[in-house]
This record gives C-alpha cells, structure tokens and sequence, in this order.
C-alpha cells in the first residue's frame, strides 16, 4: 500500500485558490510588452509600502540582492563590521562580506532563536557600523533592545525580513530577559518587521510567506537618500540610463514577478493566520511529547517555519522515521554561518547556536495544512521517540 506523502511545503492548495487571479495578472504582462521595471513593478512598490506602512519600497532581483543594495545605501563597506546571527542562512553573513564588510556573530536566545541583544554590546568595536538581525522563522527579533543599543552607540540597522513578511514586533516579549526602555517600546509596538530599522530587507523566493514563482525581492526604508541610492545602485548605479555614477547591480524584479506578488499581497495577511493555526494546533497535539520543545506561539509571530527541538540527540533519528513514513522535514540550519568552511577557523564558538544546529527541526507547514495530516506528523514524532 503506497504511503500518502505529505511534503514540507505544498504551494499547489494556495495556486489552485488563486489560478484564475493569477493567470489575468500574468496575460496582462504578456499582452503590454513590458517585462523590466515595467508599470507592474511601480504598482507592486506602492503596494507593499502602503501595506508596510513606508515611505520607499524597492523592489530587486532577490532578498540577497536586498541585503547587499541595502547594505551599500547605508554606506557601509571596506574594513566595517557588522554584528548579526550565526544561526541563518548564509546570504546574510555573505551579502556583509560582499560589500567588503567582517560579519560579528553574536550567539543567539535560545527561546526565540535569534540574536542576544545582550550579546550584541559585547561585540561593539569602533570599527562597528551596523547591525542585521534576523527575523528567524517568522518570529521577529528583540527590536527594543536592538534600537535602544543601535542608537546609544550610532550604528545602523538592517532587518534581515526574508522569513517574516508581515510580522509585527509585539513589544510584549515574553522570552526576553532584559526590558528594553518602555517608552522605545512603545514607540515600535505593532510596527511591521523590516520597518523598524533604517533598511528592511525582504526576499519573495517562492517558499517564503509571500513568495514570488521565481527570484524577487525588496527593500524598504523610509529614508529619501536611503531610497534614491537603492534606486540607482539596482540599475547599474545609474539615476538617469547612460550616465552611471558608481559601480552598481543589474537587479530588476521583473513585471511578471510583481504581478503575481500583487495578486498574491492581498492574502498574506489571511495565510499568516493560517500558519498561527496549524502552529497553534502543532502545539497543542505535541504538549505531552517528551524530549521535545515547541515553539513559542508569540505575539506577530508569522511561522514562515514551524520548528521544534528534539533533545537527548534524537532529532536525526526523528527526521529520519518521518521520512520513512513520507513526511518531510528541514534542518534550518545544520551548520552555523560561522562553522561554515568559508569561515573556517576565524570565529570562537558561539554555544547555543552550536547546540541548537543539533536540535532543530522544521515541519511541514503551509496556511491549508488539514488538522488530520498534523496530527498524523505528530504521531509519528511520538512514534519515533519510542522506536
């Protein structure tokens, strides 16, 4: 008897819903002829700064593509540091490194998986010119903290948004262990992640909570200068074509890609609340499973991964039993940036991330995921840990 599989993403159930939307949007482009940086694009950009609640939003080729343009706008380049997470994928640590930056790993919380603001202070050099926190998972990061010591030290910060599309900070937490000032809460409380900091970066690679059926991505800032060198750097560093004033991208998001993204912005807010359900239900089917630590179901919490922690050294054994039974699973990440060969030797050990590489777990999550198929995942988990 074949096994019914149950992926750790499906994107078919949310294609289907939106296959007529999509199919107009897409043989609109077709039929203009304007297929680079075309009205589509413009449309999309007002869009998703008006839903943002920003000034500027720069669509470009990728979220890497964010991170390095945005990184560029704020200045930073040759003999900076920039203190951000070991535990991310690594277009973070690598679009530092490729403006001519050092990344600083900071280790991270182990409730929250992202960075210590507390560990942050400890890193400040007079060679420190920003920080990128990650919004890992869809959680966002300690942006109380992180804005209270960015601006008692002048340093500049971009958001890593590529899994937290409309998250919003909370200001309530609940995992932290050391308050931020009441009064720098209050004033971001309810704010969206990627609009707190002077660059937010986004990626709309199709696995992302709002994703794109290629390549894409975006930059937000709500600062004019910011915005007009994001601008040129995208094309080629130039604000009028021929006359290129530096060494810039050739990083358009294409009409076809914000045509869909338009479609699909409409719903991020309904499939967010979709992923808070089958998070809430996860946790809840899983209180009684030993050996394993769920995530917090926190305040703005947008779940782009609904990852667990299997203790006592059994997550491999976990994910392998899953997969024996056709379920799918990630590891995000196996290797900390600062692990990683490119990297090799250059970093002290950063201990909870290093722990927590082994313990993660991500799985399957979409906004239709049946409360049948979690419950089935988790039987297994259970399974597993008794096998």
């Amino acid at each position: 008897m074949s096994i019914n599989k149950i992926p750790v993403l499906d994107l078919k159930p949310q294609y289907q819903a939106l296959k007529d939307e999509i199919k107009t949007a897409i043989n609109a482009v077709l039929e203009s002829g304007q297929f680079i940086m075309g009205p589509e694009v413009k449309r999309f950009e007002e869009e998703v700064a008006a839903y943002l609640g920003v000034n500027h939003a720069i669509g470009v080729n990728s979220g890497t593509d964010a991170l390095v343009i945005g990184l560029r706008a704020l200045g930073i380049g040759e003999g900076d540091e920039v203190i951000t997470t070991p535990f991310s994928f690594f277009a973070t640590a690598e679009s530092i490194g490729n403006v001519g930056a050092k990344p600083i790993f900071v280790d991270i919380n182990p409730h929250t998986y992202n960075i210590d603001p507390k560990a942050i202070k400890e890193q400040i050099t007079s060679r420190t010119k920003a920080i990128m926190p990650v919004h890992l998972y869809g959680k966002p990061a300690a942006m109380g903290q992180i804005l209270d010591i960015a601006q008692a030290h002048n340093l500049k910060i971009i958001e890593d948004c590529a899994q937290s599309f409309g998250a919003k900070y909370a200001g309530t937490c609940s995992s932290c262990q050391e308050s931020c000032q009441e009064d720098t809460r209050a004033q971001i409380s309810g704010k969206l992640t990627g609009t707190i900091g002077n660059v937010g970066a986004f990626s709309f690679f199709p696995s992302k909570n709002l994703g794109a059926y290629g390549d894409g991505g975006l930059i937000a800032t709500d600062d004019d200068q910011i915005a007009e060198a994001a601008r040129m750097l995208r094309v080629h560093g130039a604000k009028k074509k021929y006359h290129n004033e530096v060494l810039g991208y050739n990083s358009r998001l294409d009409s076809l890609q914000a045509a869909i993204l338009r479609v699909k912005l409409k719903y991020i807010d309904e499939w967010n609340q979709g992923r808070r359900r089958v998070a809430k239900t996860y946790n809840e089917f899983l209180a009684d499973a030993d050996g394993i630590i769920t995530p917090e179901l926190a305040d703005g919490h947008v779940f782009h991964q609904y990852t667990i922690r299997v203790l006592d050294g059994k997550r491999d054994l976990v994910k392998q039993y899953l997969a024996e039974q056709g379920i799918g699973s990630m590891i995000y990440y196996p290797v900390p940036q600062d692990k990683l060969p490119v990297y090799q030797g250059q970093y002290s050990a950063n201990s909870v991330s290093d722990v927590l590489a082994g313990e993660v777990l991500s799985l399957p999550i979409w906004a239709e995921l049946a409360e049948t198929d979690i419950k089935r995942i988790v039987e297994t988990i259970k399974q597993a840990l008794i096998v």
